[in-house]
């Protein structure tokens, strides 16, 4: 994608089981600019019935979802709609999950403490096609 590449119209499904975080991110991304929040949805079967629906540019999914875990979440998603391009958010830092969320096709990775300075950056380095960690476990990049 071009350097002059921005975030509008990009479509974003946001994956968390508490609604006043789903609330926060939505948030988040409108003063981001034209950003949008296509959907929402609160489990794993959700989002993955809403990410085959919708075919989303990002989903945002947080790692600790009822019923179907979001690294599960991710790999039937990946699967199905390969295109859309997942970024965990998550607090959980523990270098295991953060490794096994990757693996299971997460293109990045946000520590939900972090979400205000760097999901807009987060998101703009995995539509270039890029991976993104958050600054604050950059460590793992040297384990």
């Amino acid at each position: 994608m071009p350097s002059s590449y921005a975030l509008s119209g990009i479509s974003v499904l946001i994956v968390d089981p508490l609604e006043r975080w789903r609330r926060f991110v939505a948030g988040l991304l409108e003063q981001g600019g034209d950003v949008y929040a296509t959907s929402f949805a609160s489990d794993g079967p959700g989002a993955v019935r809403k990410a085959v629906e919708l075919s989303p540019n990002v989903i945002l999914m947080d790692v600790g979802l009822p019923t179907l875990s979001g690294i599960e979440a991710a790999r039937h998603t990946r699967e199905f709609v390969p295109e859309s391009k997942v970024i965990f958010l998550s607090s959980l830092s523990d270098p295991t999950i953060v490794r096994a969320a990757l693996r299971a096709g997460g293109r990045g990775y946000v520590f939900k403490a972090d979400a205000q300075a760097e999901l807009l950056g987060g998101i703009e380095a995995v539509l270039r096609d890029r991976f993104f960690l958050s600054e604050s476990l950059s460590y793992l990049n040297s384990r």
